[in-house]
């Protein structure tokens, strides 16, 4: 097979996996290894600027990794100054197609000319690249191919592909090519932004930036699954908030849209300090939080906090909040829906009783009896979560 049919079998290989990641870890995985086999490599690593904090950050090490290496390393970074031969574009744009070239080291000194190195503008100082030979010397690696990868036009990170110790040295096709490889994570990393982006609206409420209804459903079930499996404690804190109908009408609806900012605030502020929480809005003015792992007691206290601190916001009335756990006494929980049915009828009870702390099913029977009793009319009292409007005057039941 000649070597252009390789590599762009082994591109559009790269595409491929890339499309087919699902998360971030899995495309940067895809990506790293795709470039590996592309360019023949035994080692490759994904790594990102951070242009806040003036360092490259490691990404993902892929392929065959020296002592100490990890896979995802959560704190593998360099600073900028010890890469002047990307630092000189890192904040410059590219229009009508061009871009940097990549650029080859050798463990055996400074790249030249000879060996494929090439570079935009004034080459860096011999420290660096002797660094980078220390470096490749140090993890047992013959050369290297480093690609700058280019979004929207400004460096986004690059590509470092290696080579073992008496493996072919990378030459200027290779360098050539390795800025191609880099295009095309470059393309992948633009789709898989805009996938992230839809993602992201698909499930976060548009006003408050928390998140909405249909992330609350795909988590809490998959809280209570978990719970059915190895008892984890799963909450669910479902609140109110009090007198928006009234600061709507009196100050309009801009004005009322703020107070709904800011409590969200709160609830984000709240949420945070039960690890993992999801903060949500679930629709005009109803909010959740939902926990897994916290016992019981912490939840309610930081539900307290909550009611403490909405009813401290201008022109508001404070929440009514209810609180169900599986921590509490609350009988068996198979379905997400029976959760929401018991932090539901406690809210309804906070509210009924102008409550300023939250009620917490299975520690006020009333709570127990009228998540279970149905409504006398469709109008008595606000629906619990699952009820279809035809299955109102019947009886809950669980599968």
């Amino acid at each position: 097979m000649m070597a252009e049919d390789r590599r762009l079998r082994a591109v559009v290989a790269l595409a491929q996996a890339m499309a087919a990641a699902h998360t971030p870890r899995e495309f940067w995985r895809a990506a790293a290894l795709g470039a590996c086999q592309a360019l023949a490599g035994s080692f490759a690593a994904l790594s990102v600027w951070e242009r806040e904090l003036g360092r490259l950050k490691v990404l993902v090490n892929a392929g065959e990794r020296a002592a100490g290496e990890e896979e995802f390393p959560e704190s593998e970074t360099y600073p900028v100054n010890r890469f002047p031969e990307i630092t000189e574009f890192l904040h410059e744009q590219w229009a009508g197609g061009g871009e940097p070239d990549a650029w080859v080291a050798t463990a055996e000194g400074p790249p030249s000319a000879a060996n494929g190195y090439c570079h935009q503008g004034a080459p860096p100082a011999d420290e660096v690249l002797w660094g980078r030979v220390a470096s490749l010397r140090r993890r047992g690696r013959g050369c290297c191919v480093v690609a700058p990868i280019v979004l929207h036009g400004r460096a986004w990170g690059e590509l470092y592909v290696a080579r073992p110790p008496g493996a072919p040295v990378f030459d200027r096709d290779d360098a050539d090519f390795a800025t191609v490889v880099a295009s095309v994570v470059a393309s992948g990393i633009a789709q898989n932004e805009r996938l992230e982006e839809v993602r992201r609206l698909a499930f976060t409420d548009p006003l408050t930036g928390l998140a909405n209804r249909r992330a609350v459903d795909i988590r809490l079930e998959e809280a209570v699954e978990r719970h059915r499996t190895d008892g984890s404690v799963v909450s669910l804190v479902v609140c109110d908030l009090n007198g928006l109908k009234r600061v709507n009408d009196t100050h309009g609806h801009a004005v009322g849209d703020r107070l709904l900012e800011r409590f969200g605030s709160v609830l984000s502020l709240c949420g945070a300090m039960l690890p993992g929480a999801l903060a949500a809005r679930l629709g005009g003015d109803e909010f959740c939080l939902v926990a897994v792992g916290p016992v019981a007691d912490e939840v309610v206290r930081v539900a307290d906090e909550l009611c403490v601190r909405a009813g401290e916001l201008e022109l508001g009335e404070g929440v009514a909040c209810g609180v169900a756990s599986t921590g509490d006494p609350i009988g068996q929980v198979r379905s997400a829906r029976r959760l929401f049915r018991l932090a539901d009828a406690a809210q309804y009870r906070a509210k009924a009783a102008l409550s300023p702390k939250p009620v917490v099913a299975g520690r006020d029977g009333t709570v127990m009896r009228l998540a279970d009793a149905p409504p006398r009319s469709p109008h008595e009292r606000r629906r619990f979560r699952g009820v279809r409007p035809e299955d109102a005057a019947e009886p809950w039941s669980e599968p």
